[in-house]
């Protein structure tokens, strides 16, 4: 046997507490079956599907049929997974709440090789009728989209909770297991939710985040438009450049990034609830390098148009005072001059 800083290291014994999988070389493999059922029935039952013309909800996973692994071979993190599922749902049509409809949704051949938005789900209902119908149609396309989210969700819970300890130090690595420091109004962004887009920071870099001071803003709108015209002036390419009158660059989907006004601001789409919910990284270019806020947008339909509310975590303090003008002035007010939304400041 080599002597340790000697020949190939993939075939030295390093001298580690546990004497296991040494250099990560070995195949391990860790079945994920009944972790991906439980998770997947908590990501799933209960979810609300709803909009202006109707409300659904799932009841619950009918079949949860399939299998996960995770394995780990050379040091590097390998998933497969397949599942078919069926998940019973009902709900009412918000002008017929009277007649409650139930119905399934079907989710076939949901493995690795797909990206989220090529999940297949089929809904279907248990009772035709003219209502049910109309449901379905309503609520369809609402469906597949939260659906997806929750089924993205999972995959990034299999990656980074379930195969938390696969990856095994090495005697280089002092035997010691790494741990995220969650700092204050830095602690939601120390997360990378999506492999699409990979972020890596220097310790320079990560020091330099911790030491940015940082403050909230919170602001409530209210504009003359619906939900969906909203939700749409702010996920639509094409009128997301209509109102800010420059190119836009944006991927709406979970992980997706976006860059408005020539690339002064930016970000990266966290989660998505049509017509209801836009939560997202956002930055200005003159911020601290590496330095993103966190932007949740609440949309509630009134009966007289709608209530946004906006919630602006870790703004960096020399910003704090101009950032409710630039969303007044580039937002909200260029939405009422481009679309005729009627804003006023609730």
């Amino acid at each position: 046997m080599a002597k340790w800083g000697e020949g190939d290291t993939r075939w030295i014994v390093e001298q580690r507490a546990d004497a296991t999988n040494v250099n990560n070389w070995h195949w391990t493999e860790k079945n994920a079956r009944q972790w991906s059922i439980n998770k997947l029935q908590e990501l799933l039952t209960g979810l609300k599907i709803e909009n202006a013309l109707a409300v659904c909800s799932i009841t619950e996973v009918d079949r949860c049929e399939g299998d996960a692994v995770a394995n780990n071979r050379k040091g590097k993190l390998l998933f497969f997974y397949e599942w078919e599922l069926i998940l019973k749902w009902e709900g009412h049509l918000r002008d017929a709440d009277h007649v409650k409809i139930e119905g399934t949704a079907i989710i076939s051949n949901f493995n690795e090789e797909q990206e989220a938005s090529e999940i297949n789900v089929d809904l279907t209902v248990s009772t035709p009728s003219p209502e049910a119908d109309r449901l379905k149609d309503i609520i369809m396309k609402d469906a597949r989209e939260l659906i997806r989210l929750k089924l993205a969700n999972y995959v990034k819970t299999l990656k980074e909770d379930f195969s938390k300890g696969m990856i095994l130090a090495r005697k280089s690595e002092g035997m010691s297991e790494t741990k995220t420091t969650k700092t204050g109004d830095t602690e939601r962004l120390s997360q990378v939710l999506f492999e699409k887009v990979p972020v890596s920071k220097s310790e320079q870099e990560v020091k330099q985040l911790k030491t940015v001071k940082t403050g909230t803003l919170t602001m409530t709108i209210k504009l003359q438009c619906t939900k969906e015209e909203f939700y749409c002036a702010l996920t639509n390419k094409e009128m997301v450049e209509a109102f800010t009158k420059s190119g836009v660059k944006m991927d709406v989907e979970p992980g997706g990034t976006f860059e408005l006004l020539r690339g002064n601001i930016s970000g990266q789409f966290l989660e998505l609830v049509p017509n209801s919910k836009i939560y997202q990284t956002w930055r200005i270019s003159n911020w601290p390098d590496g330095h993103f806020s966190t932007v949740l947008i609440e949309i509630e339909q009134l009966l007289d148009g709608i209530e946004v509310k906006l919630t602006q975590e870790s703004i960096p303090e020399s910003h704090l005072d101009t950032m409710k003008d630039n969303w007044n002035r580039y937002y909200w007010d260029a939405m009422r001059g481009t679309f005729g939304f009627g804003a006023f400041l609730a």
